[in-house]
């Protein structure tokens, strides 16, 4: 997925700590996509980030992450992102 116009960038949370980090993250102008992993670096959620969708998107995501938050104890966030 990763080419030259776009660089990947990990972030370790707690569960509790996920679904406000990436509330924070798609407000970021330049992240394109989203992968949730669990400790054992299992991909357990991908999320694509479009700017015009984000509103619509957003919302059921967040649903889903709050779940997720509940049954994982650290997660990692792997932020894709568009080079400036």
């Amino acid at each position: 997925m990763a080419d030259e116009k776009t660089f990947t960038e990990e972030i370790k949370v707690s569960g509790q700590q996920l679904v406000e980090t990436v509330k924070n993250l798609v407000h970021e102008a330049n992240v394109r996509h989203l992968i949730i992993k669990n400790e054992k670096g299992e991909k357990l959620i991908e999320v694509p980030v479009s700017v015009a969708g984000v509103g619509v998107i957003l919302l059921p995501v967040l649903a889903a992450l709050g779940a997720l938050a509940a049954v994982v104890t650290n997660c990692t966030i792997v932020v894709v992102k568009e080079r400036q």
